[in-house]
C-alpha cells in the first residue's frame, strides 16, 4: 500500500467518525473501534446498559454509509424466518415466491440480540460468517459490505438467552459505550434539546468506495516481529492459568486484521505493536473462557488480558524497520 491510499483511508475514516460524533458525545474511542470493525467487514457486538447509546451508535453508522440498513428488534417470539425471510404463495402466479428477511440488507441491526431464543440466534450463524443463507434448501448470496452489529444488556437476564461461544466468536469485536462526563451530558443536553440530530444525519461514503477501503486495508504492512508478537499473545491466552479456553485461530486472524485497519485509518502503512495492544481487548476478551475459580475469586476478563499483555515482551525495534521495508 502507497502513502497516498492510506491517506484516502485516513481521510474517509475521519468523515465517517466526525458525521457519527454529531450524534455520538464523548465516545472517539469507541466511534472509531467500530469504524475498524466496518473496514474489517467484521460483526460488531455493543454491550452496556440500557440508554448508553448502543442503538444510537449503530443506526449513526449505518446513516453514515451509503448502504441498505435494516433492524430487527430481538424479541422471544422472533422466528428464523422472520430474519432469513420466507416463501409466500402468489395467488397471481400460482408459485411459492421468495420474499426476503431483514438479513438480505448490507447493515443488519439485531437490538437485545441475547432476548431471542438460540434457534433465531442461530440463524443468524451461517450469515456471519458465510455471508450467505439457507431457505427451503435454497442457498443465496448476502450483499457486501454485510455487517451485522448486534446490541445486548448484560444487567437484565430475566427473559434473556446468553450467546453460546460460538455466536461470540463470529463477532470481530466486543465494545462497552461507558457513562459519560459531566462535561458530555452537558453537550447532550444542549444537542438534543430541541432537536434529534440522527434524523438530519446523510451518508458520507458510498459502498463501493467501503468496499473498495476494505480491500486496500489488507495490503497494510505486518513486519514479522509483528505477527511473531499476535502470534505469542494468543499462545499466552492458552496457558493463562485464569483462562479454561484461549483464543483460536479466527481470534488472531480477527487482531491481525483489525490492527491492519487500525493503522489504515491513522495514516500508516505499517501496524505497530500499539495497534495490537490497543485492539487485544474488545478483539479478545469474548472469545477467552475465564476458568470458574478466577470468576469466583472476581478476576474479570480485562484483568486477565492485561496480565497476558503485560507478560508478553513487545518487540521494540519493529517501527523503524518497517518504515524502511
Amino acid at each position: 500500500m502507497d502513502t497516498k491510499q492510506v491517506q484516502q483511508i485516513k481521510q474517509t475514516a475521519a468523515k465517517v467518525k466526525e458525521n457519527v460524533e454529531r450524534v455520538i458525545v464523548g465516545k472517539s474511542d469507541v466511534v472509531e473501534l467500530a469504524i475498524v470493525a466496518l473496514l474489517c467487514e467484521g460483526h460488531l457486538l455493543l454491550e452496556d446498559v440500557p440508554g448508553l447509546g448502543k442503538t444510537v451508535l449503530a443506526k449513526s453508522l449505518a446513516k453514515s454509509l451509503g448502504c441498505t440498513f435494516r433492524r430487527v428488534q430481538c424479541t422471544p417470539d422472533l422466528l428464523p424466518s422472520d430474519i432469513t425471510g420466507t416463501y409466500i404463495f402468489n395467488q397471481k402466479t400460482a408459485d411459492f415466491e421468495y420474499r426476503p428477511g431483514p438479513i438480505m440488507s448490507q447493515i443488519v441491526l439485531a437490538d437485545e440480540i441475547n432476548r431471542a431464543t438460540p434457534r433465531t440466534q442461530s440463524a443468524l450463524l451461517e450469515a456471519m460468517q458465510e455471508r450467505q443463507v439457507t431457505t427451503e434448501g435454497e442457498t443465496r448470496p448476502l450483499p457486501r459490505p454485510f455487517l451485522v452489529m448486534a446490541t445486548q444488556n448484560p444487567i437484565e437476564l430475566e427473559g434473556t438467552f446468553p450467546l453460546p461461544e460460538a455466536q461470540l466468536d463470529r463477532f470481530l469485536m466486543k465494545i462497552q459505550m461507558g457513562y459519560p462526563s459531566e462535561k458530555d451530558d452537558r453537550v447532550i443536553l444542549s444537542r438534543f434539546r430541541a432537536d434529534d440530530p440522527l434524523e438530519e444525519l446523510e451518508s458520507v461514503i458510498t459502498a463501493a468506495t467501503l468496499i473498495k477501503m476494505q480491500k486496500a486495508c489488507h495490503d497494510v504492512h505486518v513486519a514479522d516481529d509483528v505477527e511473531d508478537y499476535i502470534i505469542r499473545l494468543i499462545h499466552a491466552t492458552r496457558k493463562h492459568p485464569a483462562v479454561e479456553l484461549g483464543a483460536s485461530p479466527r481470534a488472531m486472524l480477527a487482531l491481525y486484521n483489525a490492527a491492519q485497519a487500525l493503522a489504515a485509518i491513522q495514516g500508516r502503512t505499517y501496524v505497530t505493536p500499539d495497534d495490537i495492544k490497543r485492539l487485544m481487548t474488545p478483539v479478545l476478551i469474548h472469545r477467552i473462557i475465564p476458568k470458574s475459580e478466577s470468576r469466583l475469586r472476581g478476576q474479570k476478563a480485562e484483568q486477565t488480558l492485561k496480565e497476558i499483555s503485560d507478560s508478553v515482551a513487545v518487540p521494540v525495534e519493529e517501527e523503524g524497520a518497517v518504515q524502511g521495508a
